[in-house]
């Protein structure tokens, strides 16, 4: 195994999860003691290491890159075309899904809305579970989304994972260190880069056990739904995959050529190792630190850059789940029979864009945000119920998504900066992930 590299022993690992997943199922066991409860407690080991590490790091990432950034001209430029790259990313995946639900229209079967025949009055008790869990939400959650961007208490909002609120201060402390008296701003530079270099380097010994976890997290979910649970929404899930495929190979790759001026092919070998972990965590949040390391050692970006874009987009750039959010809300819209007018799929798109904005930080995450949407052109939100059958595996898919919109983001910013070595090698020179095991 030492002389295969990390991605492609994490590919490996998945494709004998869906493997063992399939074979085992939730009930065969050893000795008491069930496959899928190995499974889980591999995964959610794998997933608590990672979560660890995400605080200090994303703390001290951001702290040192606007630190680092030194006057007020440079923080400017590279927050503005970070922003303005997320706003521009986003809303190119929003309207990537909306042209493709519109076109395959997944909500209508033989001609007739799909409501009936998906059950959609049903009210068990998952559906009821859910409607619970949800109750009383809307557009107020769009707004509290604005107030988490100034915690009360920073302590409080890192042990809550409210990174957007960590990532403000973070934004804060690091702009400040800089306008203190020298001596104790260097003290307070090389206290935080410290803290840096340490959590990169418990990240690559965490990433050393990546195939395990991966293994783990994935044969769990194959254990638990199989194969069998994606046939009612059959169509839903190959139109959210077509959508989320057109956005990551059509849309981002020509950004990544056209602006960026690098091979999407070489990013996405450079990539390889993120993109797989994402898909098998199904958090932005906790594959960050592979993917700053990516990033940095693969695709040659440099540390000033990767430390302030990375994190931000971690939290801020959902472009897999804004496009996701879209496509149910329509889906379930044409399911119901209900006609929408080019206002009110604007008004889909408007709200997608910023309930995607930090939605990791609203409890029930999606499923809250879609709530908004579903508020808002007039659907009983019981409809959700229905979106609990594909949204594991979906989940998946738009997080790597997510990650791999990060990435170009990172090395589109890098380029326009003038930064060299960023992606120079061809794609046939390209020599794999820096984080192989023999590294």
């Amino acid at each position: 195994m030492k002389k295969i590299k990390l991605h492609w022993q994490i590919l490996i690992a998945i494709i004998l999860a869906f493997i063992f997943g399939q074979i085992t199922g939730t009930e065969m066991s050893i000795a008491g003691v069930s496959f899928y409860a190995v499974y889980d407690f591999i995964g959610t080991l794998f997933l608590n290491a990672l979560q660890m590490i995400i605080v200090p790091l994303i703390m001290s990432s951001i702290i040192c890159g606007v630190a680092n950034l030194g006057g007020r001209g440079d923080l400017g430029r590279l927050g503005g075309m970070t922003l303005g790259y997320y706003a521009m990313t986003s809303t190119l995946a929003i309207l990537v899904g909306l042209l493709v639900v519109n076109i395959l229209a997944p909500g209508i079967i033989d001609g007739a809305p799909a409501g009936d025949r998906l059950n959609l009055s049903t009210d068990d008790g998952a559906l009821a579970s859910t409607v619970a869990s949800i109750e009383g939400r809307g557009g107020a959650d769009i707004i509290a989304i604005f107030l988490r961007m100034i915690p009360s208490n920073v302590i409080s909002a890192a042990a809550e994972g409210q990174m957007l609120g960590l990532i403000f201060f973070s934004l804060v402390f690091g702009f400040f260190m800089t306008q203190i008296p020298n001596r104790q701003g260097e003290v307070l530079l090389n206290f935080w880069q410290g803290i840096s270099e340490t959590m990169m380097r418990i990240t690559m010994w965490v990433m050393r056990f990546a195939p395990f976890g991966v293994f783990g997290l994935v044969a769990a979910t194959i254990a638990e739904t199989g194969f069998a649970a994606f046939q009612p929404m059959l169509m839903f899930f190959i139109t959210v995959l077509i959508a989320l495929g057109l956005h990551m190979v059509v849309v981002l790759p020509l950004l990544l050529k056209y602006i960026g001026g690098v091979s999407p092919v070489a990013h996405y070998r450079a990539m390889a190792p993120a993109i797989l972990t994402a898909f098998s965590t199904s958090s932005s949040s906790a594959t960050l630190p592979l993917t700053m390391e990516c990033v940095e050692k693969n695709a040659g970006v440099s540390e000033k850059t990767t430390s302030f874009v990375l994190p931000l987009g971690a939290t801020v750039n959902m472009d897999g789940t804004a496009l996701y959010e879209c496509v149910a809300a329509l889906f379930l819209a044409q399911a119901y029979g209900l006609d929408l007018t080019f206002t009110t799929q604007f008004t889909v798109v408007l709200i997608a864009l910023l309930t995607s904005i930090g939605v990791a930080g609203i409890p029930a995450a999606s499923l809250v945000a879609i709530t908004v949407i579903l508020t808002a052109i007039g659907l009983p939100i019981e409809a959700i119920g229905l979106l609990l059958v594909t949204d594991r595996i979906l989940d998946m898919c738009r997080t790597a998504v997510n990650v791999f919109s990060d990435s170009c983001g990172a090395v589109i910013i890098a380029k326009r900066l003038g930064e060299p070595g960023v992606l120079e090698s061809s794609p046939q020179s390209y020599t794999g992930s820096s984080l192989a095991a023999d590294d």
